[in-house]
């Protein structure tokens, strides 16, 4: 698009340089947000015009958001991309598929909607080649939720791309729209400007005290004082002729657009009221609607009037005209405005906005146009505009006389609504199926719909029973659910903290057991979660063998389609618990938690990406890879701020504590404690009281360590309790309390006995070493070191050469005490788990070793996001390769690979490998013993 002309502007002057700082800034290559916010008629959309006008040079490319265009999913989005849509087919095949199905130009499985940003920023990426892009929006919070979506996910990854994004939201009701991106405030005129531009405006020349006292009624909002008095004489504004001054400057505008259609000839009107009703604007459109209503349509009075411009397309002065037309219309008016609409609209092409217009012209209930609206609803799905899915199945709940299928539309709507992430509909829907006749299916759908929402809200200890008994429930009707719904018991419960009990983790698995047996073609999925069941149902001697008899197909398992795919990842999280903390066997994490994070990231599912990105993250820091950990959890936070989910604490927690930051740990384990205590993630608890055990016995404060780690294996817990009773042991042997420790690990014995792999038998071997003396205690440090050495578990195996060490110094074998403390210490301060290094050094200075100090040279340090890119660029992927993976475009992931290359002194990616290494070494060795 070309820049429209400039517009007048009167003051202004921060605002302007704030815009034309974004244009220097895009003209520079560097990309820049602001998003214009303020109320109605402050001037937002003048200073868009401004800003476009200013864009000499740049590919402008706008859209407006329309309230009547809320409900089509990706309208808005087509605006913006419409002059880009040649470059798709540019696209890497999984994003040009994903924008091709959200736009309907192809039919296939829904897109996930941010690898559908993925696409949109690398395709004004591309289009930025030739040429800056400035992307204009107006309007904002009328944009439907899914192109609201892809707008902000782009606008909070643009970095190193000559893309702008400048976007007006109306305050307040775009409150939360685009928030925490950067922001211009637009309030009234300043009282000079809003005297000047008044002035303009009036018919004649005011007295000061009369300007002054206008321009503090209207709070110098320009719509006002050019609408409330444009062509009004001075002389009746002298004496107080003027409007009413009650009530706020848009209701008071909008009151004046109003009394000015009032004036206007009946057809004007009419259609005035078509185009109020049809947010498209295309005038064939309008023509043909007048003509089904048998109205010549005389638009020269409205534009007289200056409530409306007509060209190509039709343009009310403001939303404000747009909102005053429709509202001044009867009912029977507007029915019969969108019912003319519908008749002119195309319904092979057009066919979603012909059903939402039929719709609106019922004025009772109507199966046929119940049934458009529904077929609508199913097309938004297939495009992933869930939220669009979902009101259009609320609108054709509403239009339906019979009252099961009415129940039936509802708890769709109910569940469309939930998918979107908008819980309070969901509720509301799902009360008005529960209102309607359901068969058992249906009524069992709306327990687990009511269960998920309140899991959704607080990851609450309610939620599990109610997800049990909806399981029932569906399994009873033998609907397919049955299984994912007894998944999502299990997974309640897990967070809810409880193994036993009638609402516990092993209960939800014995049901789904049951199930399992019940029905025919088992999955390697169904395999392993009857494997999970048999565990909690029967116990870890039985158990442990069936979970790991049930690992390689699991892990392997073909996954051809959709829905395997999004079942294999939705028991990835129980596996993985299962894994971990029952049959202890890290590769068996390893694998499964890098193939969920692979399949989200293939099929762009960043609600699954961020807590299979946590689990991988705990395998770094057990694997003593601290910064690859912080990489991990950093970027899961990032997709979970971005997608308006909450954080998944774990991670954090346990990396912090083994990190050994005390003050920061301690902000952590406050902030989890008040999360499991106020919204009943009792799971919390447990994992707090095992990095509690972790920080404290690093800082060799065994009291407190003894306390914490006593709070979780008192808990009926399914996960942290071995790890644990790990941390008991230990401060109970420091604490001098032997029958304690003793007890901690007979428990511990119990758990893991069976586990024959080497991180188990490696952690039991030196629990044992611990209550043991003499040449047995010798012989199982040695033991558990060859055990956790041999499962790639370094941050255990550092803190068992540290035990040990500290062991032999107590017998009096210093050179030998030395060896394995010098290696804890190494190890410790590679990771850097500095609390445990701390404890060795001390340790080791006991021996009569010297200990090197810190190596005071600095190091340049690279981002999580730096080094990130920089790990992958090294492993030899392209920058688009790279991109994909971490939902930047190739622009930025080149950007920061260039500032890479200056903190690391190289100049190319071929000595990325070489150069990391270095600096691996030399954070490693700066802290080592000499």
């Amino acid at each position: 698009m070309s820049a429209h002309p400039l517009p007048h502007l009167v003051g202004r002057g921060t605002e302007r340089a704030a815009l034309d700082d974004v244009l220097t800034s895009l003209r520079g290559g560097r990309s820049a947000v602001r998003v214009v916010r303020g109320g109605a008629g402050v001037g937002k959309s003048v200073l868009l015009d401004y800003v476009a006008a200013q864009a000499s040079g740049v590919i402008v490319t706008r859209a407006r958001g329309v309230e009547a265009d809320m409900e089509l999913a990706y309208a808005g989005l087509q605006q913006l991309c419409g002059p880009f849509l040649g470059e798709v087919g540019r696209l890497p095949a999984p994003q040009r598929d994903a924008l091709e199905v959200a736009f309907g130009t192809v039919t296939g499985e829904p897109p996930a909607r941010f690898l559908v940003g993925l696409a949109v920023l690398n395709l004004l990426t591309r289009a930025s080649e030739p040429r800056p892009v400035l992307v204009v929006v107006d309007d904002a919070q009328w944009l439907d939720q899914a192109s609201l979506l892809t707008l902000e996910f782009v606008a909070r990854r643009l970095l190193a791309e000559s893309v702008a994004v400048v976007a007006a939201v109306r305050d307040p009701e775009g409150h939360g729209v685009l928030a925490g991106l950067a922001e211009l405030h637009v309030e009234g005129l300043d009282p000079r400007s809003a005297g000047e531009l008044l002035d303009s405006a009036v018919d004649g020349r005011l007295e000061a005290p009369v300007r002054a006292r206008l321009v503090a009624e209207t709070h110098g909002n320009p719509l006002a004082l050019l609408e409330l008095y444009r062509g009004r004489k001075a002389a009746e504004l002298a004496y107080g002729l003027d409007t009413d001054a009650a009530g706020s400057v848009p209701d008071r505008v909008e009151e004046d657009f109003a009394r000015r259609l009032g004036a206007l000839p009946s057809p004007t009107r009419t259609i005035l009221l078509v185009a109020a009703a049809e947010p498209v604007g295309d005038t064939r459109l309008l023509l043909r609607a007048a003509e089904h209503l048998g109205v010549v349509p005389d638009v020269a009075p409205a534009k007289a009037a200056g409530l409306v411009e007509f060209g190509e397309s039709v343009r009310f002065r403001h939303p404000l005209a747009r909102s005053a037309v429709y509202r001044a219309a009867s009912t029977a008016e507007r029915q019969a405005a969108h019912r003319a609409l519908a008749a002119a609209t195309d319904p092979v092409h057009e066919p979603d906005r012909r059903a939402w217009h039929a719709a609106q012209a019922c004025d009772g209930p109507d199966e046929e146009v119940a049934e458009g609206l529904e077929l609508a609803a199913d097309r938004a799905r297939q495009r992933g505009g869930m939220a669009a899915e979902a009101v259009l199945l609320e609108r054709a709940a509403a239009l339906t006389p019979d009252a099961r299928r009415r129940g039936r539309r509802a708890l769709a709507a109910a569940e469309a609504h939930f998918s979107a992430a908008a819980l309070d509909r969901a509720t509301e829907m799902a009360t008005l199926a529960d209102l309607c006749p359901l068969d058992p299916t249906d009524r069992a759908r709306v327990n687990r719909l009511r269960a998920r929402v309140l899991f959704a809200r607080s990851r609450s200890d309610e939620a599990a029973p109610l997800l049990l008994e909806a399981a029932a429930g569906l399994a009873s009707a033998g609907s397919p659910l049955a299984r994912e719904t007894y998944l999502e018991a299990i997974s309640a419960a897990v967070f809810s903290g409880r193994v036993h009990g009638p609402a516990g983790v092993a209960a939800a698995a014995r049901s789904a057991r049951g199930l399992e047996a019940r029905l025919p073609g088992a999955s390697p999925s169904d395999a392993l979660l009857d494997a999970i069941a048999t565990l909690l149902d029967e116990g870890t001697e039985r158990g442990v063998g069936a979970i790991r008899a049930a690992f390689a197909p699991f892990a392997q398992e073909v996954l051809d389609d959709h829905g395997a795919a999004a079942r294999w990842l939705l028991l990835a999280p129980v596996a993985m618990e299962a894994f971990f903390h029952h049959a202890w066997d890290f590769a068996a994490w390893d694998l499964i938690s890098a193939r969920a994070v692979r399949l989200a990231r293939d099929a762009g599912a960043l609600g699954v990406l961020p807590p299979s990105l946590v689990y991988t993250a705990g395998v770094d820091v057990f694997h003593g890879d601290f910064a690859g950990a912080a990489r991990k959890i950093d970027e899961a936070d990032t997709i979970a701020a971005a997608t308006g989910n909450a954080p998944f604490a774990y991670a954090s927690l346990v990396l912090t504590a083994w990190r050994g930051e005390e003050a920061a740990a301690v902000t952590l384990f406050d902030d989890a404690l008040a999360r499991a205590t106020e919204g009943g993630e009792v799971s919390l608890l447990a994992v707090t009281g095992y990095v509690q055990g972790v920080l404290y016995n690093g800082l060799a404060r065994y009291d407190r360590a003894l306390a914490a780690s006593r709070t979780v294996i008192d808990h009926d817990g399914f996960n942290f309790v071995g790890l644990a009773l790990v941390e008991h042991v230990e401060a109970a042997v420091r604490c001098g309390e032997p029958d304690q420790a003793a007890a901690a690990f007979a428990r511990l014995d119990a758990l893991i006995g069976v586990a024959d792999t080497g991180w188990a038998q490696g952690l039991r071997a030196r629990c044992s070493a611990l209550l043991s003396t003499g040449g047995e205690a010798d012989a199982l440090y040695r033991a558990a070191i060859e055990h956790l050495d041999g499962d790639g578990v370094t941050a255990e195996v550092a803190r068992t050469h540290l035990l040990y060490g500290e062991w032999l110094r107590r017998e009096g074998r210093r050179a030998a005490a030395r060896e394995h403390l010098r290696r804890a210490h190494e190890l410790f301060a590679a990771m850097p788990a500095v609390a445990f290094a701390e404890r060795a050094r001390r340790e080791l200075l006991a021996t009569g070793a010297r200990v090197r100090a810190r190596d005071a040279t600095e190091t340049a340090q690279l981002t999580a996001q730096e080094a990130q890119i920089a790990t992958l660029a090294a492993d030899g992927m392209t920058n688009p390769k790279i991109g994909s993976e971490l939902f930047l475009s190739p622009h930025t992931v080149e950007w920061h690979l260039r500032k890479v290359y200056t903190k690391l002194g190289i100049s190319s990616r071929r000595e990325l490998s070489r150069a990391l290494g270095r600096l691996g070494a030399t954070a490693g060795g700066a802290s080592s013993p000499v």
